[in-house]
């Protein structure tokens, strides 16, 4: 592929993620606003979760979730991991986490250019350290707000496994496979599947900073 098709097509790429991003994000800004005085109410903090994550490239940026766990989550309990039944996640943490309204935030990054809306989930900078030089193909893409990882098993597949599914998408992704992905979100979200780890692990090497949000 040429260096004109790929800026062809991260253009129409860009382009589609507008399309979708923009309306999405006016649409459920008041619904947003609402969440952010309902959590401030429920328990103290900043209602807004923000995270140092790797982007295109491996370069930094700080991503935005609604919070869904009390302040402080990553140095109490099991750390990275968030487990079913976590008592670290409130009332309405579990509601917003069950319908991944958490991530409504993250159309933010998206407008910002740091995201799309397909692709592998944005991950903690400690871990692409841990990247082989075949892991680090994860890297060439933005991250999205789901991908081919979240629609085959999300939180429960070890971390490894999750990094294969998304090195897949990268090399075979298409307009295609995007809306394929969408369609399956669809149906995960609504079944709530995949939400929780199966163990304190995480699915990730716990030598890695950060925290389970």
């Amino acid at each position: 592929m040429t260096g004109r098709t790929r800026g062809s097509r991260m253009g129409t790429r860009r382009l589609l993620d507008l399309v979708i991003a923009v309306p999405a994000a006016v649409l459920t800004a008041p619904l947003v606003l609402a969440f952010c005085v309902l959590i401030r109410l429920e328990s103290p903090g900043s209602p807004i979760f923000t995270q140092t994550r790797a982007g295109l490239g491996g370069r930094p940026f700080e991503i935005y979730k609604l919070r869904t766990m009390v302040a402080g989550a990553e140095h109490i309990g099991a750390g990275l991991a968030v487990l079913q039944g976590d008592a670290r996640i409130t009332r309405l943490g579990a509601f917003l986490r069950r319908y991944s309204l958490d991530e409504l935030p993250n159309l933010w990054n998206v407008l910002r250019g740091e995201m799309s809306i397909v692709g592998p989930r944005p991950t903690l900078m400690g871990q692409i350290e841990l990247y082989t030089e075949r892991q680090r193909e994860r890297l060439l893409v933005r991250p999205g707000l789901t991908g081919w990882a979240q629609v085959n098993g999300r939180a429960t597949l070890p971390w490894s496994e999750r990094i294969e599914l998304d090195i897949w998408y990268v090399e075979h992704r298409s307009l295609r496979l995007d809306i394929r992905i969408l369609a399956m979100t669809a149906r995960m979200v609504l079944g709530g599947h995949g939400l929780y780890h199966a163990d304190e692990s995480g699915g990730v090497d716990l030598r890695s900073p950060g925290a389970g949000e």
